[in-house]
């Protein structure tokens, strides 16, 4: 993983749950959703879409404002097409799985442009 001026950047796709864990644990709601696209879809709140990177910065406020520890989760194969990944996770929480789709961006990291993080609402 790279450094780029304050924000940690994923390499690869699988970086990405990684660095969701230690942002969200820092509080930082920005360096969360800097793992973003800029008109990424987030399936959060359960049962509605965030859309836009700012939106998801407000949801992330809103989260880490309740001080939620998160822990990394136990990842499933990666599947890889061109600049396109689907990650996924087994959940700790029994909300019945995470997906993410990312994509390689010009620079060759790696962001989120969809991403359920629980597949029961």
């Amino acid at each position: 993983m790279a450094q780029a001026g304050d924000m940690t950047k994923a390499t690869e796709p699988e970086d990405l749950a990684r660095l969701f864990v230690e942002l969200a644990n820092a509080g930082d709601a920005k360096g969360l959703s800097e793992l973003y696209e800029p008109d990424a879809v987030l399936a959060f709140p359960p049962g509605s879409q965030t859309v836009g990177r700012a939106a998801i910065l407000a949801v992330f406020e809103q989260m880490l404002a309740q001080a939620p520890r998160f822990q990394v989760e136990e990842p499933m194969p990666t599947i890889r097409h061109g600049d396109l990944a689907l990650t996924s996770t087994v959940p700790s929480d029994n909300t019945g799985g995470r997906v993410q789709v990312a994509r390689r961006q010009p620079d060759g990291t790696w962001l989120r442009i969809i991403d359920r993080p629980e597949i029961r609402s």
